[in-house]
């Protein structure tokens, strides 16, 4: 899945986009306010994680503005500041979660799997409909009980599809899900990627909508 990391010190965004794209996400990283603004306009975050203390436009200010253009991408406002007012003014201005710094790398991803889980309805760490269901703490899928792991990229793939079953999503759609900046993308990634999910999980489960793109078919 992809994350956007806004953090504007050197040392510690490195180090957490290192240990992100460790656990299997991926991660595009900007270091002021202004381009975090344009990151999430742009779409396809299963979450960010938010620094306070940012040049050119504050943490805050960034995500009041993002909540006001409809955007809900989950938000973890990651910072050394611990006053409670500032912890319930970014909360009320729309942050999903709040973490101090400095914090275990474990904790955080826990934290991020939470977000993820409430913003695709879901109390526990499955999501999906009948027999196929995506574990988000194993990355695994579930098939009628039996457990498959997946690659990164087969897991922001059914990830995308599953939070929303039965919804088309196009090509465009899955690839911002899937792919990070820099990242090459060829033409045929997606096509690639669905035919080594069906082999895994069978061919009738992602359906191709001609003209519109893929979903996932929701069963009993």
């Amino acid at each position: 899945m992809r994350a956007l990391l806004v953090e504007d010190d050197e040392m510690i965004g490195r180090s957490l986009q290192q240990a992100l794209e460790g656990a299997g996400w991926s991660v595009d990283w900007v270091r002021d306010g202004m381009l975090a603004q344009s990151a999430l306009s742009d779409g396809g975050y299963a979450c960010a994680l938010l620094d306070l203390g940012l040049p050119g436009q504050d943490g805050n200010e960034v995500l009041r503005r993002a909540r006001e253009c409809g955007d809900a991408t989950p938000v973890l406002v990651l910072t050394a500041r611990d006053g409670l007012e500032e912890r319930i003014h970014s909360l009320d201005l729309g942050a999903d979660d709040y973490l101090l710094k400095p914090f275990a790398f474990r904790e955080l991803l826990a934290r991020m799997r939470a977000v993820v889980r409430r913003r695709a309805g879901a109390a526990h760490s499955l999501i999906g409909t009948g027999a196929l269901q995506l574990d988000l703490t194993t990355r695994e899928v579930l098939q009628n009980g039996t457990r498959d792991a997946l690659t990164a990229r087969e897991f922001a793939l059914l990830h995308a599809l599953l939070e929303r079953p039965g919804a088309i999503l196009s090509r465009e759609q899955l690839e911002n899900r899937i792919y990070g900046w820099g990242e090459e993308v060829t033409s045929n990634a997606v096509d690639v990627l669905i035919h080594g999910m069906r082999r895994k999980i069978g061919p009738d489960a992602i359906r191709n909508v001609r003209g519109l793109g893929w979903r996932v078919v929701v069963a009993p």
